[in-house]
C-alpha cells in the first residue's frame, strides 16, 4: 500500500501544473516593466504558477506588487544588478534535498530573487483529501541549496 501511496504522490509532483506544455511567460526575469494599476516602472523580480496563470512579482522600489500579465507591460530592457542567473528553470525537474518523507523531485513552480539571492517555488506537500481547519500552505521558496537537478 505504501509503495501505491508514493507512486501516486511522485506521479502528483511531476504532473504539471499548467497541463501539458508550460506557458510562455510574458516578460523575462529583471525586465523593466510598466505597472497599468498604478502606473509606476518597476521590474520583474520573481514569478510563480497560481490560479492557472503567471503571478509576476514586480520590484517598485520601496514595495513589491504582483500583477498578472494583463497588468503589466513589458519594455524589453533588463535591470542592471550583478546577481548570478538562476541555477534552475520554469518547469525543472529537481531533487529536494531538505524533505525527509516520501518522493522527492518536484517542479520547479516559481522562481523569486530575494535579498540577491534566486529562490524557487516547490511544491512541498500534496493536497490533502481530508479537509482540515487549518489553512497550510503546500508551496515554499527554498534556496538553491535545497535543490538538486535531476539529470533526464
Amino acid at each position: 500500500m505504501i509503495d501505491h501511496i508514493n507512486a501516486f504522490q511522485t506521479s502528483w509532483y511531476l504532473s504539471p501544473a499548467w497541463r501539458g506544455t508550460i506557458p510562455p511567460i510574458a516578460v523575462n526575469l529583471l525586465e523593466r516593466v510598466f505597472l497599468r494599476t498604478t502606473r509606476t516602472f518597476g521590474y520583474c523580480c520573481g514569478m510563480q504558477w497560481k490560479h492557472e496563470y503567471w503571478i509576476y512579482s514586480i520590484d517598485c522600489g520601496k514595495e513589491i506588487l504582483h500583477a498578472t500579465q494583463n497588468q503589466i507591460i513589458g519594455t524589453g530592457e533588463l535591470e542592471t544588478i550583478t546577481v548570478q542567473k538562476p541555477a534552475f528553470v520554469l518547469g525543472e525537474r529537481v531533487i529536494l534535498c531538505s524533505h525527509d518523507k516520501g518522493t522527492k523531485q518536484r517542479l520547479v513552480l516559481g522562481i523569486a530573487l530575494v535579498h540577491n539571492s534566486w529562490f524557487y517555488m516547490v511544491e512541498l506537500m500534496s493536497p490533502s483529501l481530508i479537509k482540515t481547519p487549518t489553512i497550510s500552505n503546500r508551496f515554499s521558496l527554498v534556496g538553491e541549496k535545497s535543490l538538486v537537478r535531476v539529470n533526464a
